[in-house]
Order: structure tokens, then C-alpha cells, then sequence
């Protein structure tokens, strides 16, 4: 991957999208953007030797990340008013729980015998705490960097490797790399912006520091992956 000391294009589709939040936000977090292109586990991931027993130990994480994940997706279709936005967060939720889930199945054999991890359980203990907060704006601003992450290293990855034939971890990249996972990124951003538009300046604030911890935690995620993190005592 790239160095963090790199400058990177940004992966902003639309050049009116300057001042929306989502911009604004995407903006902030680049210092922690960039961290995340040079990570050990996915500059490895990228290369192919990414030990297999990593990438099973994140993949176990990432199924017990995702089990509350989709509860915090079902939240934000408790809260939405609008019919598209309630659709939009239910279909997501269930492919979640379905869909990806697929995919752990297909590299890790017992997902249940590997425990849950400190930064898996911080992760989803603040998302879960957000979905109980009452706020729907800065729940969604929380959620959203899980589906735009993705997208971005995702698009990344599969633009750098090329051809995923052979790649031992080819259905991974092609998964987050796929102009569908895109698109749905970009629905998320869109909900986002226009929660913030009429949100006050006050909740506009918290949306921000909320879409900036989980920005961070997915870089603690991976690091911790990497590591393959236990609980200390």
C-alpha cells in the first residue's frame, strides 16, 4: 500500500460534493485514511502473504463485528422516518447477516472458537451505545465508515492487484471492490449528508466525532488483526 506520508487522491466521486458533511468528515480523517493504506495486514493482504491463520483470526473477528453491526443498521431503520432510508438501512442489515457472513464461512471453519477481542468489543460496544443514544443522525454518521472504508480499500486493492484469479484472498477484494459494495457506500453517504442538513450545529458536531472514532477503530481493527489480539489478563 501506499505510505501514509504520500499524498493520495481522494476518492470523493462527484466534485459537487464539496461542503456536504460527508466530505467534510472524509477530509478530517485522512490523516487516519492514510495509516490505514500503509497497515501491515493489508499491504500483506494485497501481496498474497498474509499468513492464513491471520487472515482467519480477523475473519473471526470481523463475524463477531458484524453480528452487532447489523444490530446497529436495524436501529437506524427504527429511527428512519423516511420510507427509502428505512429500506435502505433494513436491506443492509440483512445483507450483513447473510451475505458476508458467506464469506467467513468459506475461510473460516469455527468462528465461535475464536473469542471476541478487545477492539472488536470496543467497536461494537460504541456503535451499540450510539444506537441507544436516541440520535439517529450521529448513529448513521457512526455507521457509515464501515461501509465507506471498505469501498475505499476495497477499490484500492482490486485496482492495485489486478487480476484476482489465483489470489488467495481474490473473493475477499472482490467483494469490497465490486461497484455494488460502491453503490451502496454511496447510499450511506447520501442519508448521511442529508441527516446533516437538517440536523442543528450541535448535532452536526457529534455526527463528526462519531464518524472520526469509527474511522479510528477501523484502523485499531485491522492493527489488532494483525497482532491477533487477546485480552491481556
Amino acid at each position: 500500500m501506499t505510505s501514509p506520508h504520500t499524498t493520495i487522491p481522494e476518492t470523493i466521486r462527484d466534485p459537487d460534493d464539496t461542503g456536504m458533511f460527508t466530505a467534510v468528515a472524509w477530509q478530517r480523517a485522512a490523516p487516519v485514511r492514510w495509516r490505514i493504506e500503509d497497515l501491515s495486514f493489508l499491504t500483506a493482504l494485497a501481496d498474497g502473504s498474509l499468513p492464513r491463520e491471520t487472515f482467519a483470526y480477523y475473519m473471526a473477528q470481523d463475524a463477531h463485528y458484524l453480528a452487532d453491526y447489523g444490530r446497529a443498521l436495524a436501529a437506524c431503520a427504527h429511527h428512519a422516518i423516511d420510507a427509502e432510508e428505512l429500506t435502505f438501512w433494513l436491506g443492509s442489515a440483512q445483507r450483513t447477516v447473510r451475505v458476508e457472513r458467506e464469506l467467513h464461512a468459506a475461510h473460516v471453519g469455527d468462528l465461535a472458537a475464536i473469542e471476541k477481542s478487545p477492539t472488536c468489543t470496543a467497536y461494537t460496544s460504541y456503535l451499540l451505545g450510539l444506537s441507544t443514544s436516541g440520535s439517529y443522525p450521529e448513529l448513521a454518521a457512526g455507521v457509515l465508515p464501515c461501509f465507506w472504508v471498505y469501498d475505499d480499500v476495497g477499490t484500492r486493492l482490486k485496482d492495485r492487484v489486478g487480476d484476482l484469479a489465483g489470489h488467495p484472498y481474490g473473493d475477499w477484494i472482490a467483494t469490497y471492490g465490486a461497484p455494488g459494495f460502491a453503490a451502496t457506500a454511496r447510499a450511506a453517504r447520501d442519508i448521511v449528508d442529508r441527516l446533516a442538513r437538517h440536523a442543528d450545529q450541535r448535532t452536526v458536531e457529534r455526527m463528526h466525532a462519531a464518524f472520526a472514532r469509527a474511522v479510528r477503530y477501523e484502523w485499531m481493527f485491522w492493527d489488532a488483526a494483525y497482532r491477533k489480539e487477546t485480552w491481556p489478563v
